[in-house]
């Protein structure tokens, strides 16, 4: 089994880490953990594509040495663009069986303006996507 895990540059969400983890210990899988710079055009940016590029960076090294100390061997890798389509292709290209991504950090009213990457995910990956919510959020 081959796990793709999302990193969001936005938002700090270790438990999405923890859930992929739970999972590669429990089937034996593999994973890759994919970050996108989320910067569609630059000439359009309030700041310059490394500013993106760098908190991508950080949001892969987060997840992998996450992984890394509960045991966990994975792959990193920084995207340019769009966030759906770039884990979309990188999940094929790594014929991965599941993606996994945390759920929105964005509030509701940006969710409803802006989209919402893991139901984008889920309406169009063409593979299973497991969305982890906050565990405080999936209590209350």
């Amino acid at each position: 089994m081959k796990i793709v895990l999302a990193a969001n540059p936005e938002a700090d969400q270790p438990w999405v880490t923890d859930a992929a983890a739970d999972l590669v210990r429990q089937t034996g899988a593999t994973v890759a953990v994919v970050a996108v710079d989320e910067l569609e055009s630059e000439h359009l940016a309030p700041m310059p594509r490394s500013v993106y590029t760098e908190r991508a960076e950080r949001a892969r090294d987060a997840a992998v040495r996450r992984l890394a100390e509960a045991g966990i061997e994975a792959t990193g890798t920084v995207l340019p663009g769009r966030p759906i389509d770039q884990i979309i292709r990188f999940g094929e290209e790594q014929s991965a069986d599941l993606i996994v991504v945390g759920s929105s950090a964005r509030p509701l009213v940006a969710q409803r303006l802006l989209g919402s990457v893991p139901l984008s995910l889920i309406q169009r990956a063409g593979r299973p996507v497991l969305v982890v919510t906050h565990p405080a959020k999936a209590q209350g």
